[in-house]
């Protein structure tokens, strides 16, 4: 009897696994999909593996992107703080130069012994060897052209100075003056008083041109009436003569005869004046 109830059971239990299996079967049929094979598990799984390996890899890639955006990071806030570090040493320098170097006649060799004496140094030892020759000459530069605009106030000043002056009766004159004495160096001055001389000459040739502008005796024809009469510039001098842009250039009188007759000349080129009707443009033409 217990025989025969281990069997109904086994039976009843294989029905069991059967009825699923078929269930199971006709629900796939019903979905229309057709039972798995160990061929489509395989490709599954091998899908499966290939979408978390693009995962990972695009995980991956997006670490090294913020590695890079944050080395990047670092690297621009160390240049800015090398950069701020670099100024503010630079500033320092140039405010040891404004207190102990005052004189434009000495060299960054014999600065640099006065410079390292000082407690400041320490504060602009790191700076670099090219940075610090540059602001010093920069320094040099300044002081130089301070002393120079010193020296040719004093010379505006000289009442009797002229452009044929000559160095050794100007000399005379300021050779107590503080703005001469700050040159050490009488070829040095010498250099400057002809350079003041030169530019003084070129200011005056720049008035007179300025002059012959404002002379009404003088057209667009007044070149051809030179040309045909000598003493019509005879005429045009006469009145020039009567201002000091004039006069200022005796010395150079036929350099000065030719800056007129050029004048005339760029004037005839140029033709007659536009009418006062003309537009903006024509008398820019």
């Amino acid at each position: 009897k217990r025989e025969k109830e281990k069997v109904k059971e086994k039976n009843g239990d294989r029905e069991e696994k059967e009825n699923k299996k078929g269930k199971n079967e006709e629900q796939t049929l019903e979905d229309g999909e057709h039972p798995l094979t160990s061929e489509d598990e395989a490709e599954r799984q091998q899908k499966e593996r290939d979408r978390q390996l693009r995962a990972e890899q695009s995980i991956k890639e997006r670490e090294k992107e913020v590695q890079r955006t944050l080395a990047t990071h670092l690297r621009d806030r160390d240049k800015e703080r090398e950069h701020h570090k670099r100024d503010e040493a630079i500033r320092h320098f140039s405010a040891l130069l404004a207190d102990l170097v005052r004189n434009p006649d000495l060299t960054w060799k014999e600065v640099k012994k006065q410079l390292r004496k000082d407690h400041r140094w320490e504060l602009v030892e790191n700076l670099e060897r090219e940075d610090r020759e540059r602001v010093f000459n920069e320094h040099i530069d300044v002081l130089t052209r301070k002393k120079r605009d010193k020296f040719r106030e004093m010379l505006d000043e000289l009442p009797k100075l002229e452009l044929t002056s000559s160095w050794k009766e100007i000399k005379k004159i300021i050779r107590d003056d503080p703005r001469y004495l700050k040159y050490n160096n009488s070829e040095k001055c010498e250099r400057e008083f002809k350079d003041y001389i030169k530019d003084k000459t070129l200011e005056a040739k720049s008035a007179l041109r300025e002059l012959l502008q404002e002379c009404k005796l003088i057209t667009h024809k007044s070149f051809e009436t030179v040309q045909e009469n000598s003493n019509h510039l005879k005429e045009i001098e006469e009145i020039l003569k009567n201002d000091k842009r004039y006069l200022v250039l005796e010395h150079l009188a036929q350099e000065r005869s030719q800056i007129i007759m050029t004048y005339l000349e760029d004037l005839h080129k140029r033709g007659p004046p536009p009418p006062p009707t003309a537009s903006e443009s024509t008398r820019r033409k």
